[in-house]
């Protein structure tokens, strides 16, 4: 099995991500959002903050450096980053994880054009 998430996450709207190399899928709360993310290329993430955010590595590696610590997380790993925290980072291609953000709307849906 190539594929890390099963047809159920995948039938969900993809979210509207601003990176290159992502492929993200849109799990929508009243008053959160649950991100379930796979990564084709490395993305350098730059600072910035935003609500609580809470992630678990499926596959591959992530550095990020929240509130100025440094720490590589891979398979099984948790990270947290609390509200209004500076952070940044690098994600490596071959990344997933499973991203809840305290937040309702973190992301928007894609939207799909007809061709």
């Amino acid at each position: 099995m190539n594929e890390i998430f099963p047809d159920p996450i995948l039938s969900l709207p993809k979210a509207d991500i601003p990176i290159k190399g992502i492929n993200a899928y849109l799990s929508q709360g009243s008053d959160h959002q649950i991100i379930f993310m796979k990564f084709d290329e490395d993305v350098e993430l730059q600072e910035h903050c935003h609500e609580l955010q809470w992630g678990i590595v499926l596959q591959g590696k992530i550095h990020l450096i929240i509130d100025g610590v440094s720490n590589t997380y891979t398979k099984g790993d948790r990270y947290v980053i609390e509200s209004g925290i500076k952070h940044s980072g690098k994600i490596y291609a071959g990344y997933s994880d499973i991203t809840f953000f305290n937040e309702k709307d973190r992301y928007k849906e894609k939207i799909v054009e007809d061709i």
